[in-house]
Protein backbone atom coordinates (compact mmCIF):
# COMPACT_ATOMS: atom_id res chain seq x y z
CA UNK A 1 0.00 0.00 0.00
CA UNK A 2 1.28 3.43 -0.99
CA UNK A 3 -0.02 6.14 1.36
CA UNK A 4 0.31 9.88 0.97
CA UNK A 5 -0.02 11.47 4.40
CA UNK A 6 -0.65 15.20 4.93
CA UNK A 7 1.73 16.02 2.09
CA UNK A 8 2.48 19.73 1.87
CA UNK A 9 4.77 21.77 -0.35
CA UNK A 10 5.35 25.50 -0.04
CA UNK A 11 7.55 27.90 -1.98
CA UNK A 12 8.09 30.86 0.32
CA UNK A 13 4.66 32.19 1.22
CA UNK A 14 2.90 30.21 -1.49
CA UNK A 15 1.53 26.77 -0.64
CA UNK A 16 1.09 24.71 -3.80
CA UNK A 17 0.08 21.49 -2.03
CA UNK A 18 -1.86 21.69 1.21
CA UNK A 19 -2.01 18.67 3.57
CA UNK A 20 -3.04 16.14 0.90
CA UNK A 21 -3.71 12.56 2.03
CA UNK A 22 -4.86 9.55 0.00
CA UNK A 23 -4.00 5.90 -0.66
CA UNK A 24 -2.96 4.08 -3.81
CA UNK A 25 -4.08 0.52 -3.31
CA UNK A 26 -2.13 -2.50 -4.60
CA UNK A 27 -3.27 -4.13 -7.80
CA UNK A 28 -5.43 -1.14 -8.67
CA UNK A 29 -5.04 1.78 -11.04
CA UNK A 30 -5.66 5.16 -9.44
CA UNK A 31 -6.41 8.13 -11.66
CA UNK A 32 -4.98 11.44 -10.49
CA UNK A 33 -6.82 14.39 -11.98
CA UNK A 34 -7.02 18.14 -11.59
CA UNK A 35 -6.65 21.32 -13.60
CA UNK A 36 -3.22 22.64 -14.56
CA UNK A 37 -1.49 23.85 -11.41
CA UNK A 38 -3.63 21.69 -9.09
CA UNK A 39 -0.54 20.00 -7.61
CA UNK A 40 -0.48 16.62 -9.35
CA UNK A 41 3.10 16.77 -10.67
CA UNK A 42 4.33 18.23 -7.37
CA UNK A 43 2.76 15.31 -5.51
CA UNK A 44 4.28 12.74 -7.84
CA UNK A 45 7.71 14.30 -7.59
CA UNK A 46 7.55 14.09 -3.81
CA UNK A 47 6.41 10.46 -3.94
CA UNK A 48 9.49 9.47 -5.94
CA UNK A 49 11.85 11.76 -4.02
CA UNK A 50 12.59 14.36 -6.68
CA UNK A 51 11.13 17.03 -4.37
CA UNK A 52 11.25 17.13 -0.58
CA UNK A 53 7.95 17.86 1.19
CA UNK A 54 7.57 20.91 3.40
CA UNK A 55 5.46 18.74 5.69
CA UNK A 56 3.91 15.29 5.67
CA UNK A 57 5.37 12.08 4.30
CA UNK A 58 4.90 9.15 1.93
CA UNK A 59 4.44 5.69 3.43
CA UNK A 60 4.87 2.17 2.14
CA UNK A 61 2.81 -0.45 3.97
CA UNK A 62 2.38 1.95 6.88
CA UNK A 63 6.05 2.91 7.38
CA UNK A 64 7.87 5.97 5.98
CA UNK A 65 9.07 5.30 2.44
CA UNK A 66 12.83 4.73 2.32
CA UNK A 67 15.27 5.67 -0.43
CA UNK A 68 15.85 2.01 -1.16
CA UNK A 69 12.13 1.37 -1.60
CA UNK A 70 11.83 4.39 -3.89
CA UNK A 71 14.52 2.90 -6.14
CA UNK A 72 12.22 -0.01 -6.86
CA UNK A 73 9.45 2.28 -8.15
CA UNK A 74 8.82 2.95 -11.81
CA UNK A 75 8.46 6.63 -12.69
CA UNK A 76 7.48 8.34 -15.91
CA UNK A 77 7.90 12.12 -15.55
CA UNK A 78 5.85 14.64 -17.48
CA UNK A 79 9.10 16.03 -18.93
CA UNK A 80 10.48 12.94 -20.59
CA UNK A 81 13.89 11.88 -19.29
CA UNK A 82 15.52 9.80 -22.01
CA UNK A 83 18.67 10.44 -24.06
CA UNK A 84 17.81 11.58 -27.60
CA UNK A 85 21.23 10.74 -29.05
CA UNK A 86 21.34 7.17 -27.72
CA UNK A 87 19.94 4.02 -29.32
CA UNK A 88 16.59 2.86 -27.96
CA UNK A 89 17.69 -0.62 -26.86
CA UNK A 90 20.99 0.56 -25.40
CA UNK A 91 19.37 3.05 -23.08
CA UNK A 92 16.72 0.61 -21.90
CA UNK A 93 19.51 -1.82 -21.06
CA UNK A 94 21.29 1.00 -19.25
CA UNK A 95 18.22 1.78 -17.14
CA UNK A 96 17.78 -1.89 -16.35
CA UNK A 97 21.38 -2.14 -15.17
CA UNK A 98 20.89 0.93 -12.97
CA UNK A 99 18.23 -1.10 -11.18
CA UNK A 100 20.58 -4.03 -10.61
CA UNK A 101 19.76 -6.21 -13.61
CA UNK A 102 22.52 -7.98 -15.53
CA UNK A 103 23.07 -6.81 -19.09
CA UNK A 104 21.54 -10.01 -20.49
CA UNK A 105 18.51 -9.74 -18.20
CA UNK A 106 18.01 -6.12 -19.15
CA UNK A 107 18.34 -6.89 -22.87
CA UNK A 108 15.78 -9.70 -22.74
CA UNK A 109 13.35 -7.61 -20.77
CA UNK A 110 13.82 -4.53 -23.00
CA UNK A 111 13.29 -6.50 -26.19
CA UNK A 112 10.14 -8.08 -24.74
CA UNK A 113 8.72 -4.65 -23.85
CA UNK A 114 9.64 -3.16 -27.22
CA UNK A 115 7.93 -6.07 -28.97
CA UNK A 116 4.75 -5.47 -26.93
CA UNK A 117 4.85 -1.81 -27.94
CA UNK A 118 5.48 -2.49 -31.63
CA UNK A 119 9.01 -1.07 -31.63
CA UNK A 120 11.19 -4.10 -32.33
CA UNK A 121 12.28 -2.75 -35.71
CA UNK A 122 13.34 0.55 -34.11
CA UNK A 123 15.41 -0.85 -31.23
CA UNK A 124 18.73 0.17 -32.83
CA UNK A 125 17.53 3.62 -33.92
CA UNK A 126 18.48 6.79 -32.09
CA UNK A 127 15.63 7.95 -29.89
CA UNK A 128 15.54 11.39 -31.55
CA UNK A 129 14.66 9.77 -34.91
CA UNK A 130 11.42 8.36 -33.48
CA UNK A 131 8.11 10.19 -33.51
CA UNK A 132 7.05 11.79 -30.24
CA UNK A 133 4.48 9.05 -29.74
CA UNK A 134 7.07 6.32 -30.16
CA UNK A 135 9.45 8.15 -27.83
CA UNK A 136 6.68 8.05 -25.27
CA UNK A 137 6.35 4.30 -25.73
CA UNK A 138 10.06 3.95 -25.02
CA UNK A 139 9.61 6.06 -21.90
CA UNK A 140 6.93 3.73 -20.54
CA UNK A 141 9.23 0.78 -21.28
CA UNK A 142 11.96 2.50 -19.26
CA UNK A 143 9.61 2.84 -16.28
CA UNK A 144 8.71 -0.87 -16.48
CA UNK A 145 12.12 -2.35 -17.32
CA UNK A 146 12.95 -3.47 -13.76
CA UNK A 147 9.48 -4.83 -12.89
CA UNK A 148 8.73 -2.06 -10.38
CA UNK A 149 6.97 -2.51 -7.06
CA UNK A 150 4.88 0.63 -7.71
CA UNK A 151 4.27 2.72 -10.80
CA UNK A 152 3.98 6.52 -10.92
CA UNK A 153 3.06 7.89 -14.35
CA UNK A 154 2.69 11.61 -15.08
CA UNK A 155 0.53 12.14 -18.20
CA UNK A 156 1.60 8.85 -19.84
CA UNK A 157 -1.00 9.07 -22.63
CA UNK A 158 -0.50 12.69 -23.61
CA UNK A 159 -0.17 13.10 -27.38
CA UNK A 160 -0.68 9.43 -28.22
CA UNK A 161 -2.94 8.31 -31.04
CA UNK A 162 -5.72 5.78 -30.22
CA UNK A 163 -3.68 2.80 -31.45
CA UNK A 164 -0.71 3.75 -29.29
CA UNK A 165 -3.02 4.28 -26.30
CA UNK A 166 -4.50 0.80 -26.79
CA UNK A 167 -1.03 -0.77 -26.95
CA UNK A 168 0.09 1.01 -23.80
CA UNK A 169 -3.12 0.17 -21.94
CA UNK A 170 -2.78 -3.51 -22.85
CA UNK A 171 0.82 -3.52 -21.65
CA UNK A 172 -0.06 -1.84 -18.35
CA UNK A 173 -2.87 -4.31 -17.69
CA UNK A 174 -0.45 -7.19 -18.20
CA UNK A 175 2.28 -5.62 -16.08
CA UNK A 176 0.21 -4.59 -13.05
CA UNK A 177 0.53 -7.33 -10.46
CA UNK A 178 -1.85 -7.81 -7.48
CA UNK A 179 0.85 -6.22 -5.28
CA UNK A 180 1.58 -3.16 -7.45
CA UNK A 181 -0.08 0.21 -6.79
CA UNK A 182 -0.37 2.40 -9.90
CA UNK A 183 -0.92 6.16 -9.85
CA UNK A 184 -1.24 8.04 -13.11
CA UNK A 185 -2.30 11.55 -13.99
CA UNK A 186 -4.23 12.49 -17.09
CA UNK A 187 -6.41 15.25 -18.49
CA UNK A 188 -8.25 12.67 -20.61
CA UNK A 189 -11.18 11.90 -18.32
CA UNK A 190 -12.70 9.39 -20.74
CA UNK A 191 -9.47 7.40 -20.56
CA UNK A 192 -9.36 7.67 -16.77
CA UNK A 193 -12.93 6.38 -16.64
CA UNK A 194 -12.00 3.47 -18.89
CA UNK A 195 -8.92 2.44 -16.92
CA UNK A 196 -9.22 3.40 -13.30
CA UNK A 197 -10.40 1.54 -10.25
CA UNK A 198 -9.92 4.56 -7.98
CA UNK A 199 -9.88 8.32 -8.44
CA UNK A 200 -8.16 11.22 -6.66
CA UNK A 201 -9.13 14.80 -7.54
CA UNK A 202 -7.06 17.87 -6.62
CA UNK A 203 -8.08 21.49 -6.93
CA UNK A 204 -5.86 24.41 -6.00
CA UNK A 205 -3.44 22.17 -4.12
CA UNK A 206 -6.14 20.57 -2.00
CA UNK A 207 -7.78 17.16 -2.07
CA UNK A 208 -11.44 17.58 -3.05
CA UNK A 209 -12.49 13.97 -3.74
CA UNK A 210 -11.06 10.46 -3.43
CA UNK A 211 -12.44 6.94 -3.55
CA UNK A 212 -13.30 4.14 -5.89
CA UNK A 213 -14.84 5.16 -9.19
CA UNK A 214 -17.96 3.19 -8.27
CA UNK A 215 -18.28 4.99 -4.91
CA UNK A 216 -17.87 8.42 -6.47
CA UNK A 217 -20.33 7.69 -9.25
CA UNK A 218 -22.98 6.52 -6.78
CA UNK A 219 -22.33 9.15 -4.09
CA UNK A 220 -25.54 11.02 -4.92
CA UNK A 221 -29.14 9.93 -5.35
CA UNK A 222 -29.79 6.87 -7.48
CA UNK A 223 -30.94 8.18 -10.85
CA UNK A 224 -32.81 6.17 -13.44
CA UNK A 225 -33.93 6.84 -16.99
CA UNK A 226 -37.50 5.74 -17.68
CA UNK A 227 -38.69 5.60 -21.27
CA UNK A 228 -42.26 4.86 -22.34
CA UNK A 229 -43.63 3.71 -25.64
CA UNK A 230 -44.26 6.58 -28.04
CA UNK A 231 -47.22 8.71 -27.06
CA UNK A 232 -47.06 8.20 -23.30
CA UNK A 233 -46.32 11.27 -21.19
CA UNK A 234 -43.40 10.69 -18.80
CA UNK A 235 -44.49 13.79 -16.88
CA UNK A 236 -47.12 11.59 -15.23
CA UNK A 237 -44.33 10.15 -13.08
CA UNK A 238 -44.46 13.34 -11.00
CA UNK A 239 -47.62 12.02 -9.38
CA UNK A 240 -45.96 8.82 -8.11
CA UNK A 241 -44.82 8.69 -4.46
CA UNK A 242 -41.16 7.93 -3.78
CA UNK A 243 -39.99 9.24 -7.16
CA UNK A 244 -38.56 12.68 -7.85
CA UNK A 245 -38.62 13.70 -11.49
CA UNK A 246 -35.41 15.53 -12.37
CA UNK A 247 -36.26 16.04 -16.03
CA UNK A 248 -39.07 14.97 -18.32
CA UNK A 249 -39.18 15.31 -22.08
CA UNK A 250 -42.01 13.63 -23.94
CA UNK A 251 -41.92 9.92 -23.24
CA UNK A 252 -38.58 9.98 -21.37
CA UNK A 253 -37.79 11.08 -17.82
CA UNK A 254 -34.86 11.09 -15.40
CA UNK A 255 -35.97 10.28 -11.87
CA UNK A 256 -34.29 10.04 -8.48
CA UNK A 257 -35.44 7.34 -6.08
CA UNK A 258 -36.18 8.91 -2.71
CA UNK A 259 -37.93 6.21 -0.71
CA UNK A 260 -38.48 3.25 -3.02
CA UNK A 261 -36.32 0.45 -4.34
CA UNK A 262 -35.64 0.18 -8.09
CA UNK A 263 -37.99 -2.79 -8.53
CA UNK A 264 -40.78 -0.87 -6.78
CA UNK A 265 -40.15 2.16 -8.99
CA UNK A 266 -40.41 -0.01 -12.09
CA UNK A 267 -43.72 -1.52 -11.00
CA UNK A 268 -45.11 1.96 -10.28
CA UNK A 269 -43.88 3.30 -13.62
CA UNK A 270 -45.44 0.38 -15.51
CA UNK A 271 -48.80 1.24 -13.96
CA UNK A 272 -48.72 4.48 -15.94
CA UNK A 273 -47.90 2.97 -19.35
CA UNK A 274 -45.75 0.21 -20.88
CA UNK A 275 -42.07 0.87 -20.09
CA UNK A 276 -39.54 0.28 -22.88
CA UNK A 277 -36.44 1.29 -20.85
CA UNK A 278 -35.60 1.40 -17.14
CA UNK A 279 -31.86 1.98 -16.65
CA UNK A 280 -29.56 3.26 -13.95
CA UNK A 281 -27.80 6.45 -15.02
CA UNK A 282 -24.17 6.51 -13.88
CA UNK A 283 -22.56 9.91 -13.56
CA UNK A 284 -19.59 10.29 -15.91
CA UNK A 285 -16.25 11.25 -14.39
CA UNK A 286 -16.40 14.56 -16.23
CA UNK A 287 -19.47 15.48 -14.16
CA UNK A 288 -17.86 14.29 -10.91
CA UNK A 289 -14.78 16.36 -11.74
CA UNK A 290 -16.79 19.50 -12.46
CA UNK A 291 -18.81 19.12 -9.27
CA UNK A 292 -15.72 18.48 -7.13
CA UNK A 293 -13.72 21.42 -8.50
CA UNK A 294 -16.46 24.02 -8.85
Amino acid sequence: MLSIHQLTRAYGDKTVLDAVSFEVRPGRMTGFVGANGAGKTTTMRMIVGVLAPTAGDVRWNGAPLSTEQRRSFGYMPEERGLYPGQKVLDQLIFFGQLHGMTRDEARDRAQSLLARLGLTERENDLLETLSLGNQQRVQIAASLIHRPTALILDEPFSGLDPIAVDAMVALLRDEVTPEMPVLFSSHQLDLVERLCDDLVILSGGRLVAAGSVEELQSSQDETYRIRYADGADAGALRDLPGLRVLDADGSTALVALDSVRPEQALVAAQAVAPVTEFARVVRPLSQIFREATS
